[in-house]
C-alpha cells in the first residue's frame, strides 16, 4: 500500500509540474540587426525591396503589428535596453564600445534572461551578443543557459581577410571568433568569424535555435529563446544557399534568407505542437546603416542609426500569441523595447528587483486587447550619451540633430525644434517653437525631460568601463 501511495503522489507531482510548465508561455524573440522599419511586405517593403516576405507577413496576419515601436539608436544600447528594461545610459552602455574595451552589463544588472531563469525557464541565446567580450561579460554570465554566436559585431569579420590587418598591435585588435558557451563554463572559440563564416552564421543560428526548441519541448520545459540575428548589419552578404535567389542583389537575397529562417522557426513551433503556447516576436535593434550597399529601408521615416530621427528609432515589431493577441491587429501607439521586460514579468508572474529604476512599462493589457491605448506616451531620445530630445505622443522636441551617421555634423539648438509626426513624418519641416499656437508642446514634453533628468540624479548612471563587482553608491 505504501508503494502505491508513493506512486500516486509521484504521479500527481509530475502532472502538476507538467501543468505548470504548460501554463507558462514559451517566448521566442527574434532581434534583427540594423533591419529597417520598411523592409517586410507588411510594412510596405517586400516586393518593393525586390524580396517578398511571406513568412514575416503571415506572422503579422496572425498577431499584432506595431507601427510606433521604439528602440535605442545604436546596437549596444538597444541590446542593453531590451534585456534590462532600462535606458542604456543607466547601465553604462549608451554607445557602441569606444571608451573602454571592457564594456557590457555589470553583474549587478538584472536581465530578461535572469528573470526567466528565476521563473523556472530554460534560456538560450543564438546570435550576436555585443554586450561584452571579456570574462564575466558573456551571455552565459548574464542569465543565459547556453549561447552560440559572436561576442561583438559583424563588421569585424573583415579583419581576418584584409591584407592590411596587423595582429599584435593591441590586445583587443584581434580577429573575432564564433563562440559557444554553457552557463558556469568559459565560452569556447569555435572558429574565426571571417567573411566566409559571416555568410553562414544566421543559418547556423537558426539550426541551433530549432534544436534548442526541440530539446526543451521534449522535456516539457518552458523556454526563453533570444535570437539576435547578425543580418542586416554590414557586410550584408547572403549564404551560398541564397546567393542570387532574388535576382536583385545581395541585400534582397539576405531579405529572402531572413524570411526563410523566420518561416523555419514558425514551422518548427507548429511541428512541436507548441505554437499555441508560445509568444513569438519579430523586431530589430535599430534602424538602417547609412552606407551603400548595406543600407536597409526605413520606410517613410528619415535618418539612419546613430541619429535621433524616426528612421533610427522606429523598427518593425510583430507579436503573436494565439488566442491571446488579436489576429491582424495594428496600431500607432508608442511602445518601447524596454517595455518587454515588465510585460513579460507580469505574464509569467515573476517579480522584478525594486532596488533600481526600471524605465519599461507593463503593456500586458494593451497587447491582450483589454485597452486600446499603450501605457506609454513618451520616449527620451539619446544618441550615445548625448540627450537629443524627447518624443511625446505625435510630437518631437529636439535640442540636437544629425541627419546621417558618419557623414554629418551634429547641430545644437538654443531653442528646441518641434515636429508634428502626423503632418511631417520625415521631420523635414520643424514647427517654429516661437509660434504662439505651438508653444504649449514645451510643457508636457519638457516635464517628461525634467522627470527623466531627476531620475539620473536619484540613481547616477554606471560609468562605461566599470568593472565587477559593482554596487550602486548609497
Amino acid at each position: 500500500m505504501k508503494s502505491l501511495h508513493y506512486f500516486y503522489v509521484l504521479m500527481m507531482v509530475m502532472i502538476t509540474h507538467q501543468n505548470i510548465a504548460q501554463e507558462k508561455p514559451n517566448v521566442i524573440l527574434i532581434f534583427m540587426d540594423n533591419y529597417g522599419w520598411g523592409e517586410p511586405g507588411c510594412y510596405g517593403g517586400g516586393i518593393l525591396r525586390g524580396a517578398p516576405s511571406p513568412n514575416i507577413d503571415r506572422l503579422a496576419e496572425q498577431g499584432m503589428k506595431l507601427l510606433n515601436f521604439n528602440v535605442e539608436a545604436q546596437c549596444t544600447p538597444s541590446r542593453a535596453a531590451i534585456l534590462t528594461g532600462r535606458y542604456a545610459i543607466r547601465t553604462g552602455n549608451s554607445s557602441v564600445p569606444i571608451e573602454s574595451p571592457v564594456y557590457g552589463l555589470t553583474q549587478w544588472e538584472y536581465t530578461m534572461a535572469e528573470m526567466f531563469g528565476d521563473a523556472g525557464y530554460s534560456t538560450g541565446i543564438f546570435g550576436k551578443w555585443h554586450l561584452g567580450h571579456t570574462k564575466g561579460r558573456f551571455p552565459t554570465d548574464q542569465g543565459f543557459d547556453e549561447w552560440y554566436g559572436i561576442p561583438n559585431s559583424s563588421d569585424e569579420c573583415a579583419w581576418a581577410d584584409d591584407s592590411r590587418f596587423r595582429e599584435n598591435v593591441h590586445p583587443f585588435a584581434v580577429p573575432e571568433y564564433v563562440m559557444e558557451g554553457i552557463k558556469g563554463q568559459s565560452p569556447k572559440k569555435i572558429k574565426i568569424y571571417n567573411t566566409k563564416a559571416r555568410r553562414e552564421i544566421d543559418g547556423e543560428v537558426t539550426l541551433k535555435a530549432k534544436e534548442f526548441m526541440e530539446r526543451k519541448s521534449k522535456d516539457q520545459q518552458p523556454f526563453f529563446l533570444f535570437i539576435p540575428y547578425t543580418q542586416t548589419h554590414m557586410p550584408v552578404i547572403p549564404s551560398e544557399k541564397f546567393k542570387g535567389k532574388s535576382g536583385n542583389g545581395d541585400f534582397a537575397d539576405v531579405l529572402i534568407q531572413t524570411d526563410y529562417y523566420v518561416g523555419e522557426l514558425m514551422q518548427n513551433a507548429d511541428d512541436l505542437g507548441i505554437a499555441e503556447n508560445t509568444i513569438f516576436i519579430f523586431t530589430s535593434d535599430n534602424g538602417p546603416d547609412p552606407t551603400t550597399p548595406h543600407s536597409s529601408f526605413a520606410g517613410p521615416w528619415s535618418g539612419s542609426y546613430f541619429t535621433g530621427k524616426e528612421g533610427s528609432l522606429r523598427v518593425p515589431f510583430i507579436i503573436r500569441w494565439p488566442n491571446k493577441i488579436e489576429k491582424g491587429s495594428a496600431n500607432n501607439e508608442i511602445v518601447h523595447e524596454m517595455d518587454l521586460l515588465p510585460t513579460f514579468s507580469n505574464i509569467i508572474q515573476q517579480q522584478l528587483p525594486s532596488d533600481r529604476i526600471i524605465d519599461g512599462i507593463d503593456q500586458t493589457d494593451f497587447f491582450l486587447g483589454k485597452q486600446d491605448s499603450s501605457n506609454r506616451e513618451s520616449v527620451i531620445v539619446y544618441v550615445g550619451d548625448e540627450l537629443y530630445g524627447v518624443k511625446w505622443r505625435n510630437y518631437k522636441m529636439m535640442s540636437k540633430e544629425i541627419d546621417k551617421a558618419f557623414a554629418d555634423p551634429t547641430r545644437t539648438y538654443g531653442v528646441p525644434l518641434m515636429y508634428d509626426l502626423h503632418i511631417d513624418p520625415k521631420e523635414e519641416n520643424p514647427l517654429n517653437a516661437q509660434w504662439y499656437h505651438n508653444t504649449w508642446i514645451r510643457w508636457p514634453a519638457g516635464e517628461v525631460l525634467v522627470n527623466h533628468l531627476n531620475t539620473l540624479k536619484e540613481e547616477p548612471p554606471i560609468k562605461p568601463g566599470t568593472l565587477d563587482p559593482y554596487l550602486p553608491s548609497k
